[in-house]
């Protein structure tokens, strides 16, 4: 059998080899449940996404609107985090997959404008 040497060693894919830890830590961290697989992935491995979402459906807002008593009520929203182990995410198109040259960049895609409410 062929012997490696001491120098030579494996390519490494990812800087923190897809995790969210410092360098030089070391042990576990605990797992969360993924939204869409049921998996339990790393909390530092795993997408995160934060969703926030109104608790009436939009056909629903102007009705209740009109209904209101209040002129200036605003509808309470649903905020939750959810998380997503890499190949949910991948298959349910929350994230894409990147070149190799793409992977090296750390910052976040532009987000698109928001509209403007009246």
């Amino acid at each position: 059998p062929r012997q490696t040497r001491p120098t030579e060693s494996m390519p490494k894919k990812r800087r923190a080899n897809g995790r969210n830890k410092p360098s030089g830590a070391r042990g576990h961290v605990k797992r969360v449940f993924c939204e869409s697989s049921g998996a339990l992935v790393p909390k530092d491995k795993a997408v995160k996404r934060f969703i926030v979402r109104n608790m009436v459906e939009s056909a629903a807002i102007r009705d209740l609107q009109e209904a209101c008593a209040y002129e200036t009520y605003t509808l309470p929203k649903m905020y939750r985090k959810v998380h997503y182990s890499i190949s949910a995410a991948i298959h349910s198109k929350v994230v894409r997959v990147r070149s190799r040259e793409a992977r090296r960049i750390r910052e976040p895609p532009r987000r698109a404008p928001r509209k403007q409410e009246k």
